[in-house]
């Protein structure tokens, strides 16, 4: 299944370039993660372009020693202009990071972390954990639920008002989804 996800996932030409140009963005433990990886899944499964109704991209990265905001920015704006010419958004997250804003913008507590795969690992749905880097995949839950499109709560980060609204948000471009124990 992990060669199978990667092909698919290079099927989308801004996922692809992404990866081309990753020595370029120079990501302390990087990872191409989420909705442009699971989404184009999600695409080719419904015969659709493989960037359909992807609204970014988005790199995390690792930076324990500065966690500060202007840090952060310095490597979006490095990223933006390397991949300018692709004209979508893609947005970087330092994961070192995300415990010092996460509760004020979500409204839930998030702990520190210690590395990018903590942060893959507490996306709000299993099927969506997935991450990609020229060399590695990383999907702690496997690919079962995501190639079923079934969506369930992640245990590590079990608030259901986050989970409602992404699940409806994903089930209105992608129909075919079912939010476990619900009828579609």
């Amino acid at each position: 299944m992990q060669d199978r996800f990667r092909t698919d996932v290079l099927k989308n030409y801004n996922n692809r370039t992404i990866l081309d140009r990753w020595d370029d963005l120079a990501l302390a433990d990087g990872w191409l993660v989420a909705g442009c990886l699971f989404q184009t899944v999600w695409n080719l499964q419904t015969s659709r372009a493989p960037d359909a109704h992807i609204k970014d991209y988005d790199l995390f990265y690792f930076d324990g020693d500065d966690l500060s905001q202007d840090a952060e920015q310095k490597v979006q704006a490095r990223v933006d202009e390397i991949l300018a010419d692709l004209g979508v958004s893609v947005e970087v997250s330092n994961q070192a990071r995300v415990h010092t804003w996460y509760e004020s913008y979500f409204g839930h507590p998030y702990p520190a972390l210690r590395n990018t795969h903590d942060g893959i690992d507490r996306f709000l749905m299993p099927a969506t954990c997935v991450g990609i880097s020229p060399e590695s995949v990383y999907a702690p839950n496997g690919f079962d639920m995501l190639y079923e499109g079934v969506l369930t709560a992640n245990p590590l980060t079990p608030y259901s008002d986050l989970f409602e609204t992404k699940a409806a948000s994903y089930r209105s471009r992608w129909p075919w989804l079912r939010v476990a124990g619900q009828s579609v």
